[in-house]
C-alpha cells in the first residue's frame, strides 16, 4: 500500500494529507487501520469524510477476496511434483520436488549435489518435455554430463538433442550475477 498524497483517491486533498501527516498518519495502511473518531477530533477533519475516504481506499487497494477452498483448488492445479530421477530420493521427498518451493540440497564436496540437480534437469527436459534454466555457479557443468543422463533414458539421438535444447545453462559466479540472472529470468517470465 502506498504513501498518502493528494489525488491518490477522490476526496483526498493536500490539506487533508498535511493534517493527517502531522498526526503520524502517512500511509494508506495507517489511515485504514486508525480510529477515525480519534483522527477526526485530533486533525479537525470531518468523521464522515474520513469514513468515506477509508471506504474508497479499501476498495482501491484491497485484494480481491477469495476463500480457502478456491485457493486450494488453484494450488492443486498449479503445483507439480518433479521426479529427481532417483527413486529412493523421490521416496524421501514424498514423491519428488514440488514446484513453487525452494529445495536446498546440502552436502560435502563429491556427495552428489550436482548429480541430483542434473538428474532433475534431465527428467524435466526429457520426461516432462519442459524448459529448464540451470544456474551453474562452479563452471563445471558440460553438455556431455547431461547427455550421459539422457542416453540412459533413451537411445534416440533426436530425443536426446531435443531434451538438451530445452536445458538453458547460465553461469553465475557470485551473488550479484545470481541476482541479475534471477531478475532477468523474472522479466522474461512476466513478458510471457
Amino acid at each position: 500500500m502506498g504513501v498518502l498524497r493528494a489525488g491518490l483517491c477522490p476526496g483526498l486533498t493536500q490539506d487533508m494529507v498535511g493534517q493527517l501527516r502531522s498526526r503520524g498518519i502517512k500511509t494508506v495502511v495507517d489511515l485504514v487501520s486508525a480510529d477515525l473518531e480519534d483522527v477526526a477530533q485530533k486533525c479537525g477533519l470531518s468523521y464522515k469524510a474520513l469514513v468515506a475516504l477509508r471506504r474508497v481506499l479499501l476498495a482501491q487497494f484491497s485484494a480481491f477476496p477469495c476463500n480457502g477452498a478456491d485457493l486450494y483448488e488453484e494450488l492443486k492445479t498449479s503445483t507439480a511434483i518433479l521426479s529427481t530421477g532417483i527413486g529412493s530420493l523421490d521416496k524421501l521427498l514424498d514423491a519428488g520436488l514440488y514446484t513453487g518451493e525452494v529445495t536446498e540440497i546440502v552436502g560435502g564436496p563429491g556427495s552428489g549435489k550436482t548429480q541430483v540437480c542434473l538428474c532433475v534437469a534431465a527428467n524435466v527436459a526429457y520426461d516432462l518435455q519442459q524448459n529448464v534454466v540451470y544456474i551453474d555457479s562452479s563452471g563445471g557443468l558440460t553438455a556431455s554430463r547431461i547427455l550421459q543422463l539422457l542416453q540412459a533414458r533413451t537411445p534416440e539421438e533426436e530425443e536426446q538433442a531435443g531434451a538438451l535444447q530445452r536445458i538453458q545453462v547460465v553461469r553465475a559466479f557470485d551473488i550479484f550475477q545470481m541476482l541479475d540472472v534471477l531478475q532477468d529470468f523474472r522479466g522474461a517470465m512476466s513478458q510471457q
